[in-house]
């Protein structure tokens, strides 16, 4: 690619040079350059007055430079105010050198001082904006007279920014980085950043173009601006082939486009939406936005809607629908015909007439269609021929020896080959001139640049003498910035032993939890062998194996959730099932049990600690409705409080909690007590590292019934929190 690239700006740059030695040698006007410069100080002279005897008549430049046209022998005349009139006879093109002295009764130097202060920064920007597309060393040497003219920082970037506009246009891309970041540094602009992005992309750095888009801030944009940014965005995806962030980047700028009625954006961010789908494949979706552009295209300009004719066309070639490209290449064909009337297309334009006759002879070829391909491919040659495109004659006369042969005619296809042969020697040998033509401009421009370095370089150099005279103020400045430094790491180090203790906290509640986990187990363990054990002690062991084989199942889980902080309440209640079934299959002539769940909770949304309410419920059997005389009723009830929050109710209609503290042993009292203490340290410690996740309130629980003579029972609610 980088061979094919040069080769093209090989053949402009060498079919404008030998256009003009063409001239040179046969016409008798020549170009005729020269400077006028003051003899002593070598200081140019503008505004001189530049004439020849044949008519042509023009002025120096700021840089005292001219150019005109003469023929050989033609008398050159240079008049002006501070000086006497210069009379020169014409011998060839050389570039001419006038030194003048000033008139004597004139101080002429003062005079020329006065005349280059009147030539202002924003006027040499001008003219380096004129001159940008035309002539990159011109427009260079304002921008340095305008650097050395500067007064303030924004001025150095406006120069920089233009400086870097000008390497773009010419393709030096290394270059507009350096110099747009130079234009950064002096003063922040967002269309510059949005430039520098540009350049890094054009240079390939695109991980660099990336980083630079994302770091502009989309809220200080314009509307333009904005399309801008994700047109870069996707331009940097589609050429690291992410089709899809291309994609997805273009639509956010069409998005925007669409909104503010950005016409012209709306066509191009179609057409680069096409374009990303046919890359992925999808053509059918190519097709839809290519539609879509070239219906906006031709609302717009003469050139814009051709544009889109030929890319559209470009991707029916690829599509293969041929008919369908050919006509939209013709239409294109008569649509440059008008163009071509109002301004010229170079060769390196893709809408050259003789590029649209060729790729449609190449259309017609693709058919077998070999007469009207034979056609449009010969009338390209012409064109190419008239235009001294050698790239385009050279496709299209390699292509039409192909026709020829495929026709059967041999010796056309023979013959033309020669041609094709003939014509890819001079085009080598034209590239072999442009190649050195173009390293001689580039060293030019690298020169140039360099110079505008070593300027910039004074400059900092002066920038920091001048830091060396407020030395003094800045150590006072260091001192203060020094005590502000230190006590920033007292604060630092405050917040570090904060974090450090809180972290010690933390780690001492997680042991704490896992201490009081492992005193749980044993406790209810024991409890359940206890069952066990009385169902052996019955001689009862078909049940006591059928209690076994369930408490077998009840530890598997309890064991497995034993190291978690919480677990799914789906899990708890699995467990408060399995438990209440063992009590009740234990108890069933002392209490029947009902576990109600509200089916509008969201159970997989809340957590719970694990052996959270099997203690209650425990207390509830053991304590409260064994003893009671008739059968009693345990009901575990979980209904939604609010969005974030459920609550659990645990009752029995026991014989409450004053009976049950007076039928007590003194190991009773102890035992209960110590289970009970651990839930409440357990539901502490984890309020404390959850905020205030798990609330316990337990009460007397007595029948709704007034006149009821039924014992008072126990009554637990626990409030649970959403994550």
């Amino acid at each position: 690619m980088k061979f094919i690239f040069g080769y093209i700006l090989f053949i402009f740059m060498a079919g404008q040079i030998l256009a003009q030695d063409y001239g040179a040698s046969n016409n008798a006007k020549m170009k005729i350059k020269g400077v006028v410069i003051e003899s002593d100080t070598r200081n140019p002279i503008p505004d001189v007055n530049v004439e020849i005897t044949a008519g042509a008549y023009t002025t120096t430049n700021i840089f005292g430079e001219f150019t005109i046209e003469a023929r050989k022998g033609d008398e050159l005349i240079i008049r002006h105010k501070d000086f006497e009139t210069v009379y020169h006879t014409i011998q060839n093109n050389d570039k001419i050198e006038v030194r003048v002295e000033a008139n004597e009764d004139e101080d002429f130097k003062s005079k020329l001082s006065k005349r280059k202060a009147r030539v202002t920064f924003s006027s040499l920007i001008d003219s380096a904006k004129a001159y940008l597309k035309k002539d990159a060393k011109k427009s260079i040497q304002f921008v340095t007279e305008a650097l050395s003219e500067t007064n303030s920082k924004k001025e150095n970037a406006t120069a920089y920014n233009v400086l870097g506009d000008i390497y773009v246009q010419w393709k030096q891309y290394d270059l507009a980085v350096s110099n747009y970041r130079i234009s950064l540094q002096n003063n922040e602009e967002n269309d510059v950043k949005l430039k520098l992005g540009d350049a890094y992309r054009f240079n390939k750095n695109y991980q660099e173009s990336l980083d630079t888009y994302n770091r502009i801030n989309k809220k200080e944009l314009t509307n333009w601006q904005l399309v801008n940014l994700y047109e870069g965005i996707g331009d940097v995806q589609q050429m690291t082939h992410k089709y899809d962030d291309a994609i997805d980047a273009y639509n956010k700028g069409l998005q925007v486009a669409q909104n503010h009625l950005i016409t012209p954006k709306v066509t191009d961010i179609n057409s680069k939406i096409a374009q990303a789908f046919s890359l992925k494949g999808e053509l059918n979706t190519a097709q839809t936005y290519f539609d879509k552009s070239l219906e906006l295209a031709n609302t717009q300009s003469k050139k814009r809607a051709v544009e889109e004719k030929v890319k559209v066309a470009d991707f029916q070639k690829e599509a293969r629908d041929f008919p369908r490209e050919i006509e939209l290449r013709q239409q294109a064909l008569e649509d440059i015909s008008e163009i071509e009337e109002e301004s010229v297309l170079d060769n390196e334009s893709p809408l050259t007439p003789q590029k649209q006759n060729y790729k449609i002879g190449d259309a017609y070829a693709r058919q077998n269609d070999y007469g009207n391909a034979i056609t449009y491919l010969e009338k390209s040659i012409k064109e190419a021929d008239t235009k001294e495109d050698l790239i385009v004659k050279k496709d299209a006369t390699r292509k039409l020896s192909e026709v020829y042969r495929s026709a059967g005619d041999f010796n056309k296809a023979l013959s033309t080959y020669q041609e094709y042969v003939e014509v890819v020697d001079k085009l080598y040998r034209k590239k072999e001139m442009e190649i050195s033509q173009a390293a001689k401009f580039s060293a030019d421009l690298v020169s140039k640049q360099n110079r505008i370095t070593s300027l910039e370089s004074d400059r900092e150099l002066s920038e920091s003498k001048y830091l060396l005279t407020t030395e003094q103020s800045k150590r006072q400045k260091i001192i203060i910035y020094s005590l502000i430094g230190g006590l920033f790491l007292l604060l630092l180090t405050a917040f570090l032993m904060f974090k450090y203790i809180k972290q010690q906290r933390l780690a001492n509640n997680l042991l704490a939890l896992k201490s009081l986990r492992s005193q749980m187990n044993p406790h209810f363990i024991f409890n359940a062998l206890n069952s066990v054990n009385s169902f052996i002690a019955s001689s009862d062991e078909r049940t006591a194996n059928k209690y076994l084989t369930d408490f077998s199942k009840l530890m598997r889980a309890v064991l497995e959730n034993s190291e978690e902080d919480f677990i799914p309440l789906e899990k708890e209640i699995e467990l408060l099932q399995l438990y209440t079934k063992l009590e009740h299959f234990r108890f069933q002539n002392k209490f029947d049990y009902a576990i109600n769940v509200d089916e509008k909770i969201a159970i997989a949304d809340f957590v719970i600690p694990p052996m959270l309410l099997q203690p209650y419920i425990e207390n509830a059997v053991w304590h409260g409705l064994r003893y009671k005389n008739e059968k009693g009723q345990l009901n575990i009830d979980i209904v939604q409080a609010n969005e974030d929050e459920i609550k659990i109710t645990i009752t029995d209609d026991g014989i409450g909690r004053k009976k049950s503290k007076a039928l007590k042993t003194q190991n009773q009292k102890k035992q209960n007590s110590k289970g009970m203490g651990n839930i409440k340290k357990r539901v502490a410690i984890l309020n404390e590292m959850y905020k205030d996740k798990v609330d316990v309130f337990v009460d007397d629980f007595q029948d709704e019934d007034p006149d009821s003579y039924r014992d008072t029972g126990t009554k637990v609610v626990v409030t649970l929190k959403k994550d």
